[in-house]
């Protein structure tokens, strides 16, 4: 009687379809708490940054000389500034360009550095000029480049493209193509392990083309740490953003970030400190938010901690 018992679970538990992969990240992100907090912070953020303005329709560019400086209260629920522009709109308004500058930053970054990390590591004659352009990059002190960068392109890309999107292309840009180091680094060295693997070897052996063998075999087995390196990169991105737009190397003054907003609050930090608490505070949540975030993606991807 043992025996037919156990037998027909035996046959259920073979027929029964594999789980889901993802199933089984979600299940290991869910232990961190951290992490969990955090997305609950950056999606509270987002919708704050996104849907606000739909519910808020105050223009965040309007000067009403009459309401300057006006103290938080129920029709301006941060206070106005020394124009009389509403602070609440304005952080919304700042909020969507920070976070735009962080995502589209990151996403050059990322693209970029797995590009070199995995023509690197697995090309052989290509590694060490490739790595040396690398070391290169992370020896140079950047943001001071990114300040000669801004104060060469500045002019030319404002006056093609317009202060805001030519300002927006070039911090983009700017960024993105002084924060891929990090990834290459660590696509390499996950490439380097993965072609001496059986699977890799099998295809190089009948015949498969080396592009062939990178989109399909190479780059889905590197997608753990590239979603690590993706999330940590947005806060990254997010600080040198605000850090060039507090120096006053940033977006016009018309053109509100959360670092505009920190560089145009630092004068009157003594008669009104929530124009500079306020933008602080939204860019250390987010930082701290995507971190958070990072470090649980980096739990739950990694098949030696998950289902522990």
């Amino acid at each position: 009687m043992t025996e037919g018992a156990v037998k027909p679970m035996a046959v259920d538990q073979a027929d029964r379809p594999p789980r889901n992969q993802w199933l089984n990240v979600w299940d290991q992100f869910k232990t961190h708490k951290g992490a969990l907090v955090g997305a609950a912070v950056f999606l509270t953020i987002l919708i704050f940054v996104m849907i606000g303005p739909l519910v808020w329709k105050t223009d965040p560019g309007y000067a009403n000389l009459l309401m300057r400086n006006k103290v938080p209260g129920w029709q301006y629920p941060f206070g106005t500034d020394e124009l009389g522009r509403d602070l609440f709109a304005r952080m919304m308004a700042g909020g969507k360009v920070s976070l735009a500058v962080g995502l589209t930053a990151m996403s050059i970054a990322v693209m970029l550095g797995t590009l070199i990390g995995v023509t690197a590591g697995f090309f052989k004659g290509l590694d060490g000029i490739l790595m040396r352009l690398t070391d290169l990059f992370l020896a140079l002190p950047l943001l001071p480049l990114l300040l000669v960068m801004v104060m060469l392109f500045r002019e030319s890309l404002a006056t093609r493209l317009g202060p805001e999107a030519g300002i927006f292309i070039l911090m983009v840009i700017s960024i993105g193509a002084t924060s891929w180091m990090q990834t290459a680094r660590i696509v390499r060295g996950e490439v380097l392990a993965l072609r001496e693997r059986e699977f890799v070897l099998a295809a190089r052996s009948i015949g498969a083309p080396p592009v062939k063998m990178i989109l399909r075999h190479i780059l889905p087995n590197t997608l753990s740490p590239i979603m690590v390196a993706a999330a940590l990169g947005i806060a990254s991105a997010i600080i040198v953003e605000s850090a060039l737009s507090f120096l006053g190397m940033g977006f016009p003054p018309d053109f509100p970030t959360w670092g505009r907003l920190l560089f145009d609050a630092v004068d009157h930090l003594q008669d009104h400190p929530n124009r500079v608490l306020l933008p602080g505070i939204a860019i250390s949540l987010t930082v701290l938010s995507v971190n958070y975030i990072g470090d649980g993606l980096r739990d739950a991807l990694d098949p030696r901690i998950r289902g522990r």
